[in-house]
């Protein structure tokens, strides 16, 4: 077990910024953590780095509880914050030695950090010159100077154009597959980036967990939802009679989204139900149910 996090909550005076959070984490996942703006995302994270402290609750890093060594957990963890604090005014490899002998590292690890975070190219330049791809770069690099086996990336594509994205999510898969098994936890609020880096994801709501789920089960998810817009009204009795239909919402006008509990494909059930119905189908269109519609679904307002 990597991480265990046990009823962990947060209060800022009567602001309740975290409610008995819980989950485990299991060596070698990538797991996305999801969440709106202010949902408490970057605040679990900070307790978990030992930035913070928790109001209630525990939570373990490697079987050690942060009230009981700290500094040997830090030790353990690889930190990459939301506002990535760099000293812009260093040579890349310079700040890398620099950290190197914070950490007390071997100075051969800087090298084969360059390497693999692909900074070689800009190791004798200055901080200040690089991308903002680059400087995320050098975020990654220093948190895994000392080798950690918990990487904490929180919102590490933020403000990053679409190459330099595609970039650092193939950068962290990398990471992720590297033999020494590390665990990754990353924050996030774009669910695309969870769906192509990610093993599992975590959705958390006003300071809640709402969802903790693996991937290929939620893709294997055997829910279907249908999108249809009829010529006229349809009462519901009439169309709860199409089969395997879970629910059916009017979403305006003669328009339906309709789920089902089948993975065979229903549009032509609900084209027969129209026909027989004497209606006319202006729209039929089948949506994937996806990590998108389950964000949706879990943290509308």
């Amino acid at each position: 077990m990597s991480i265990h996090v046990e009823g962990i909550s947060k209060f800022y005076g009567e602001q309740k910024a975290l409610d008995s959070v819980t989950f485990k984490l299991n060596k070698g996942e990538i797991v996305g953590f999801l969440g709106p703006n202010g949902a408490g995302k970057s605040t679990l994270m900070k307790i978990l780095t030992g930035y913070l402290t928790a109001s209630e609750g525990k939570a373990e890093v490697n079987g050690i509880s942060l009230e009981d060594d700290l500094h040997k957990i830090q030790q353990q963890i690889g930190y990459l914050p939301e506002h990535n604090p760099l000293y812009t005014e260093m040579y890349v490899r310079e700040y890398l030695e620099f950290n190197s002998r914070i950490f007390k590292t071997d100075k051969s690890r800087i090298e084969q950090i360059i390497e693999l975070t692909g900074l070689k190219p800009e190791a004798n330049k200055k901080i200040e010159q690089l991308s903002k791809g680059y400087r995320q770069r050098v975020g990654l690099a220093t948190a895994l100077l000392h080798d950690p086996q918990v990487l904490i990336l929180d919102e590490p594509t933020t403000g990053l154009d679409p190459n330099q994205l595609v970039e650092i999510r193939n950068l962290i898969k990398n990471i992720g597959k590297e033999k020494s098994g590390k665990t990754i936890f990353l924050s996030t609020h774009i669910m695309q980036e969870v769906e192509a880096v990610c093993d599992r994801v975590i959705i958390i709501n006003k300071g809640k967990v709402v969802a903790d789920k693996n991937l290929k089960d939620l893709r294997e998810e055997n829910e279907q939802v249908i999108l249809v817009e009829f010529d006229y009204r349809v009462e519901q009795v009439a169309i709860q009679k199409i089969p395997n239909l879970i629910s059916a919402k009017n979403i305006g006008g003669f328009a339906y989204e309709l789920t089902f509990d089948t993975k065979k494909d229903m549009r032509p059930a609900v084209f027969d139900f129209a026909h027989d119905n004497g209606l006319k189908t202006l729209q039929l269109n089948q949506k994937t149910k996806n990590l998108e519609s389950l964000f949706a679904e879990l943290t509308a307002p």
